[in-house]
């Protein structure tokens, strides 16, 4: 089977995003048994300019969602930011919920579409492969992995398996 934009990419996104989930359950599991605060946890990040653990999950979801400007509908609506796991959760929900309703078809063809996104402030035009392999992927597994080392670095009991989710048979 040849890859397609949607196969290449929604698929992708959906095991990451499961994967995200565990991780970020764990990550609560810890932080409740430990007794450690909530906000504390949320505002972990490895340097100053880097973002917090929160705002990891939140660019994790928002360029998955890159799939919506390639099929051309509107982005589900969500807050600006998670003041808690359930909310995080919520937003992964909401994420998965969405991917799951884009069809193949919605997508696949879109190739050589442009597609404009918003970066460092200006807008950027790139074809949609362009932006869906080589940008909006590329941040979903960065921003997933920035998520995972930060848990990990304060002692989550995770691992590789917790990370990749379920792999599609």
């Amino acid at each position: 089977m040849a890859i397609s934009l949607y196969s290449g990419f929604v698929p992708v996104c959906l095991q990451l995003l499961v994967g995200l989930k565990t991780v970020l359950q764990k990550g609560e599991e810890h932080a409740t048994a430990q007794k450690w605060d909530t906000g504390v946890v949320l505002n972990q990040r490895f340097y100053p300019d880097m973002f917090t653990l929160e705002r990891q999950v939140r660019q994790v979801c928002n360029h998955s969602l890159g799939a919506a400007r390639v099929a051309g509908v509107d982005l589900p609506s969500l807050p600006d930011q998670d003041n808690s796991f359930a909310e995080m959760q919520s937003r992964i929900d909401k994420t998965v919920d969405f991917l799951k309703g884009l069809r193949p078809n919605q997508l696949d063809g879109k190739d050589d579409t442009d597609v404009t996104v918003p970066m460092g402030g200006q807008p950027r035009t790139m074809k949609a492969q362009s932006y869906l392999y080589h940008f909006a992927m590329l941040q979903v597994q960065f921003h997933a992995t920035t998520f995972y080392d930060i848990l990990r670095s304060v002692g989550v009991n995770i691992g590789k398996r917790d990370y990749l989710g379920p792999m599609p048979s």
